[in-house]
């Protein structure tokens, strides 16, 4: 089996972490570039592999390593063995697994998820300074990275959006009118706090707008002053195509709209997204991005795919010119 996956997966384009069992094995392997995360733990006299780290904490279990990009590793009951099967490249793990996708408790690459969102306000706070009354969240995603717009500030941090905790991602959601109504059950304006407020909302991300205008509408109509919306991701310009159903890039209101005519069509006092260097000097590159060699898959916000969208230029797709 593990000498047929190996075959199979050198076949294959693209992004994948993939954990599959036999009778008497355990096998993970991720892509050659690392896109996606992998872990491996040890439970008692067993092992155990994940997506993430905070999975091994639910069943108890020790967090051992991260399975390698390009790495297959077949467990039996003597041992560990780690294969190669793929041709060596530069990694390119998902930088927005630190702004979105991963769970705040879990570690990626050494680094725990909840400080470098953290540090992602942080930077933001340097990045886009504005005079208000307090820092709001929307949450979940978007809660480490006000707190850390608040420290860095010295703006008070405050929960003015109380978030039902029943409901899944609305971004995700096949259509717009149950996204609209996906928002109203999502998230409510704690109507006490945010009055006559000037009011900084720090969230992840702005894929369509859509949640964006509605929340908006929601503080506003519980009378807050002014509304800055703070973005911790800069602006998703491009579609991903490794494994997150994000939509057509006309979809998109950063690759249709500048900076300031998204502030007019979100209805906002101002709108500020981190850059992209910022976000590289959050997650720990220091000197920020090497636009020569690119240290983390971005394509989302900068259009440069790691691995060409064959199947979807195939399609019509337009890759970004070279500049």
């Amino acid at each position: 089996i593990p000498e047929r996956m190996e075959d199979a997966l050198r076949r294959v384009e693209g992004a994948f972490s993939i954990v599959a069992m036999t009778r008497t094995k355990l096998i993970g392997v991720r892509d050659a570039l690392g896109v996606r995360p992998l872990v491996l733990g040890k439970l008692d006299t067993g092992y155990v592999l994940s997506s993430e780290t905070c999975a091994l904490d639910i069943i108890g279990a020790e967090f051992v390593r991260e399975i390698e990009p390009g790495e297959m590793v077949v467990i039996t009951d003597k041992g560990i063995e780690s294969r190669r099967p793929f041709r060596q490249k530069k990694a390119r793990f998902c930088i927005f697994e630190h702004v979105y996708f991963s769970r705040p408790d879990s570690i990626l690459g050494g680094r725990s998820v909840y400080e470098t969102r953290e540090n992602i306000g942080r930077e933001l706070a340097k990045e886009a300074p504005v005079d208000a009354d307090l820092v709001c969240p929307v949450p979940d995603s978007g809660t480490p990275a006000a707190i850390g717009y608040s420290l860095e500030s010295g703006i008070p941090y405050a929960m003015g959006i109380i978030r039902n905790q029943y409901m899944g991602r609305t971004f995700i959601e096949p259509t717009e009118s149950i996204r609209n109504m996906g928002v109203r059950l999502k998230l409510n304006v704690n109507r006490a706090l945010i009055k006559g407020k000037r009011v900084i909302l720090v969230d992840d991300s702005v894929v369509r707008g859509t949640t964006s205008r509605k929340i908006k509408e929601m503080i506003l109509d519980a009378g807050a002053a002014e509304v800055h919306f703070r973005i911790a991701s800069p602006p998703t310009a491009w579609p991903c195509f490794y494994g997150v159903d994000t939509p057509q890039r006309e979809k998109l209101l950063a690759a249709t709209m500048s900076e300031t005519e998204m502030t007019e069509h979100l209805g906002v006092d101002s709108l500020k997204f981190i850059s992209l260097d910022g976000l590289y000097r959050a997650v720990g590159e220091g000197k920020g991005r090497d636009p020569a060699s690119p240290q983390y898959c971005d394509a989302c916000f900068s259009g440069e795919y790691p691995v060409e969208p064959s199947d979807q230029i195939q399609k019509g797709f337009e890759m970004k010119a070279a500049e």
